[in-house]
């Protein structure tokens, strides 16, 4: 399984506009060679070098596995199931390290998953979102 996005590579810089002093977006997502068992997938984006360590800023999940990726600011369409991210928000908060930190490395994780639906209550965290989908876990690919 792969994961890329047209808007950075892996271990480059995360554009401007899907971050905290920009727009804010999602970027786009595109991944293939899910597996044919797969029933679901889930995004989780984590920020694993923030100072009180992991912080989250996404997760999605009851993606349908006849997509092959997610369009730009396509987060903010509700389209899919998506668990409260570390700053208290439902949805995409894009990087937003404290300023003259360190460069923090942002993981985009793609699980393709072996149930249609995640049980998780209504307004998951996204760590919560995480745990469950790695209850059910079939393959995972990662862009950092």
């Amino acid at each position: 399984m792969w994961l890329e996005s047209s808007s950075f590579g892996n271990d480059a810089v995360i554009p401007k506009r899907h971050t905290c002093d920009g727009d804010n977006l999602s970027p786009p997502l595109r991944w293939g060679d899910v597996p044919g068992d797969a029933r679901s997938l889930a995004i989780i984006c984590v920020d694993p070098d923030a100072p009180n360590g992991a912080f989250y800023h996404w997760a999605a999940c009851n993606i349908a596995v006849s997509k092959d990726g997610l369009a730009e600011a396509e987060a903010a369409t509700k389209a899919f199931a998506q668990g409260v991210n570390d700053f208290g928000k439902t949805g995409y908060g894009g990087p937003c390290p404290p300023q003259g930190d360190r460069p923090h490395h942002y993981a985009f994780r793609l699980l393709a998953l072996s149930k249609d639906r995640l049980a998780v209550a209504a307004r998951p965290s996204c760590r919560l979102v995480e745990r469950a989908a790695r209850e059910i876990l079939l393959d995972e690919a990662s862009l950092v």
